[in-house]
């Protein structure tokens, strides 16, 4: 029997045949990725192009997530060529800069950026960016300032650009538990609440005055371009590449290192926003030694306690938030068992409650109610909130999902930059100790110390801006 006579037998003629294959190639036919705000003109069905500023640490492993992700990693920019060779050997396909902004110039084929710098340069590279109308990948704690994280919240609005900040809990299942338990009534309802963490693993409040040696610049690495915003300095290694959360002209220091990991869920659980005031204390010794040392503030103590005051907020009461660092930790609640570690080796999160408490780890980590036989007697409540497939493995995933689909990722500016100006105040704090700060957030003023409102945005250096 020949193909027709097949065809027509079946009740498909040839001209059925023919009608059907084109509403297929109709249906699957790609729309351009200009329609959803692609730059690059990548379909939402291809290949993402992701580029990636800072390789040479944390960024490299966003971009190996990105990759994997099934992204096309184009471009790679790092002003330490050596620090970054491996990133840049991995990828040799893609571009290689050592200036963001001529990457942004010569480079029209991007789509999203991963900026892993350090924190001192997120926010100027970050805004460069989405002024380019890229979509943006931003390690935490997002910004150095508080000021800085209100504009680049803005400014993704503006430029309706796809966000996440590189707080992978945000895509775990611990900090989803925590908010459906506490939501369900758990504990009761929750007044208190503390987090803490085991940072800083790196030196910091050894040695707190600047070196007095001068070594050379090694080569391949653009000692101008890392100082960026901040004043100028004269290199020494304790500044790159490990070391430089250490020092308040760079970094943001044990808090801004974990606590947009360790405070994600109280702030999403407890529906915080802005506080009303913040404290921070640190040793007698430490309060005079900066304030007898020209110039102030160049690294942050080795160990830190943090005190937020929040008003109360839709049906929640007002609420006290604290935050220790450095070794410190809260009392050991009576109803945790011996032997039973408080929180895990990052850190954790003690919320105390009029009907019980929780205890989770960093990222909202498995959580548990206090004491055991309060766990065990324990109905689990229905699971409310969608998961993000892959848990915090697949943070750098579910933001170009987001960029393909044209919706918000979990952590996007939205969420995460009003979250990193609540933990960026805590610095704010930590540099004007034993004062309490009263914050009208709105504003985005402290309305009863003039001296560390200068602080709340930092003044760049020449040649640098927002």
């Amino acid at each position: 029997m020949n193909k027709k006579a097949n065809d027509t037998k079946s009740g498909l003629s040839r001209r059925t045949l023919l009608k059907r294959s084109a509403l297929t190639a109709a249906a699957f036919q790609i729309v351009p990725g200009h329609v959803l705000g692609l730059n690059g003109q990548t379909p939402p069905s291809g290949k993402l192009n992701v580029a990636g500023i800072g390789v040479g640490g944390m960024g490299g492993h966003n971009i190996r997530k990105c990759a994997e992700s099934g992204a096309n990693i184009v471009a790679l920019c790092d002003i330490d060529a050596n620090y970054a060779a491996k990133t840049f050997k991995t990828y040799p396909g893609a571009k290689v800069y050592s200036d963001y902004r001529e990457m942004l110039d010569k480079q029209k084929d991007i789509d999203a950026i991963v900026v892993a710098t350090p924190d001192h340069t997120h926010a100027p590279i970050a805004m460069a960016c989405m002024r380019a109308g890229k979509h943006v990948y931003v390690q935490k704690p997002m910004a150095y300032s508080v000021g800085e994280a209100r504009a680049m919240t803005e400014a993704a609005r503006q430029h309706k650009v796809i966000t996440q900040m590189g707080n992978q809990g945000r895509s775990g299942d611990g900090v989803r538990m925590v908010c459906e338990w506490i939501w369900a009534g758990a504990i009761g309802t929750v007044r208190e609440v503390h987090a803490w963490t085991n940072r800083p693993v790196w030196p910091q409040g050894i040695e707190c005055e600047r070196p007095k040696e001068t070594p050379p610049v090694p080569a391949g690495f653009d000692w101008d371009k890392w100082i960026g915003p901040a004043p100028m300095r004269p290199y020494h290694p304790c500044y790159h590449p490990n070391s430089w959360r250490a020092w308040c002209d760079f970094g943001t220091g044990s808090l801004g290192d974990l606590g947009c990991h360790v405070m994600d869920c109280v702030y999403w659980a407890l529906k915080l926003k802005y506080p009303v005031s913040v404290e921070g204390n640190i040793s007698t010794y430490w309060e005079d030694f900066w304030k007898n040392t020209e110039p102030k503030n160049e690294q942050f103590p080795r160990s830190t306690i943090v005190r937020y005051a929040f008003p109360a907020r839709e049906d929640q009461p007002p609420l006290d938030l604290t935050w220790w660092d450095g070794g410190l930790q809260p009392p050991r609640p009576p109803e945790l068992e011996e032997g039973r570690q408080m929180g895990d080796s990052d850190g954790g999160v003690l919320f105390i409650g009029d009907k019980g408490k929780l205890m989770c780890g960093c990222y909202g980590r498995s959580p548990r109610l206090l004491p055991e036989t309060a766990m065990k007697s324990f109905k689990l409540p229905p699971k409310t909130i969608e998961r993000v497939p892959g848990g915090e493995d697949g943070h750098e995933r579910n933001w170009l999902q987001a960029v393909k689909e044209g919706k918000q990722a979990v952590s996007n500016f939205d969420h995460a930059g009003p979250f990193a100006e609540m933990v960026l105040l805590g610095n704010l704090a930590v540099r004007f100790p034993y004062r309490r700060l009263l914050w009208d957030g709105e504003a985005m003023k402290v309305t009863n110390d003039n001296e560390a409102q200068a602080l709340v945005t930092r003044n760049y250096r020449e040649g640098w801006t927002l």
